[in-house]
């Protein structure tokens, strides 16, 4: 009887819960939908450029599954890589195929190739598809998948790890009663709000700090670019994650219910983070990316690791995730009503 008592009381604690009652329902609902949508998308199609190529081989690659673009010369072909709208370019030189990759993404690396090689195979060049002279814009044929997928893990943990600390910690500041004591006193919202924020902040820098020197230095990631850049992409991020765990916590009202804001908040970022192809996404998630700050950081980050770019190429995703962070104080300002107007 004590166990079915016990049984009953903890049931009705969670019907009481309307709040986690519904986010144990609708979170993994939300998260398997999103995967569905992920995985349901279509296939990844490579993007190929041709230059100087034979006409046969010209007509057999444009009627392929590709998307084939012919240019006039080299240089056209080459800003096509640079700018990102092609995967590769074919040019054949004195009668032998040269390929030039974007080189950044080890897995379109190997479709662009497949691709190719079995254009040729299907043409009976099976000697230019076996003696592929392959260039590189980024990386190289030693580029592996951690390299590639690393800048993204590296910038979603910084996330995670900063996001969740600030958030519950922000709840036992309210559940001891120590921002009721703050709110009683003159100090004005954005003091309490910006008094929070340097306090995390301080422990944030330490954190990122090591989690990058770690991920590159021991861990050996790839590392093209600068690493103070990396250092000021995980900072902005973390102060992101920071300003949105303070306002997340705001809704919650005790550490257990702050984690059952991360399927919600956290989890679904991961998808447009650069983990999966961004072009191969359903339309009815591809629109969510540019809304979520992961997305920028994690651009960056494999901008500066992988793509060797410097602070011109990455500024305006910094301004973004310094936008985004200004938002979330604001709105933290102004959750603070709640409390008590000042």
């Amino acid at each position: 009887m004590r166990v079915f008592a016990l049984s009953k009381r903890i049931l009705q604690q969670l019907i009481r819960d309307k709040r986690t009652l519904a986010l144990i329902i609708f979170a993994p609902i939300l998260v398997l939908t999103m995967l569905y949508l992920v995985f349901d998308g279509e296939e990844y199609v490579p993007e190929i450029g041709l230059v100087n190529v034979p006409e046969q081989v010209a007509e057999q690659m444009e009627d392929s599954d590709a998307e084939v673009t012919v240019y006039a010369n080299q240089v056209e072909a080459y800003h096509g890589v640079v700018s990102g709208s092609l995967d590769a370019y074919v040019q054949f030189e004195d009668g032998s195929p040269l390929v030039f990759l974007e080189g950044s993404d080890p897995s379109v690396n190997s479709e662009a190739i497949r691709w190719i090689q079995s254009t040729l195979s299907a043409l009976q060049e099976n000697s230019h598809a076996a003696n592929l002279e392959i260039e590189y814009l980024h990386g190289s044929e030693n580029i592996g998948i951690f390299d590639y997928y690393g800048p993204v893990l590296l910038g979603f943990f910084v996330f995670l790890f900063v996001f969740l600390v600030s958030g519950v910690s922000f709840i036992r500041e309210r559940t001891t009663g120590t921002l009721e004591r703050l709110l009683s006193t003159p100090i004005r919202k954005w003091e309490i709000v910006m008094g929070y924020l340097l306090g995390f902040a301080l422990v944030t820098v330490l954190q990122s700090a090591i989690i990058a020197w770690y991920s590159i230095y021991i861990l050996d990631m790839m590392m093209a670019g600068s690493f103070t850049a990396v250092l000021a992409i995980t900072l902005l991020l973390a102060l992101t994650a920071l300003t949105l765990g303070i306002l997340v916590s705001s809704f919650a009202n005790s550490e257990f219910q702050m984690i059952q804001f991360i399927p919600i908040v956290v989890i679904p970022q991961i998808f447009f983070s650069g983990l999966f192809n961004l072009e191969t996404i359903s339309d009815l998630l591809s629109w969510i990316g540019p809304l979520t700050p992961l997305y920028y950081a994690a651009e960056s980050l494999r901008d500066v690791m992988v793509r060797g770019y410097g602070w011109r190429d990455i500024y305006d995703n910094l301004l973004v995730l310094l936008g985004f962070s200004a938002i979330f104080v604001i709105l933290n300002i102004l959750v603070l009503r709640r409390y008590r107007k000042i």
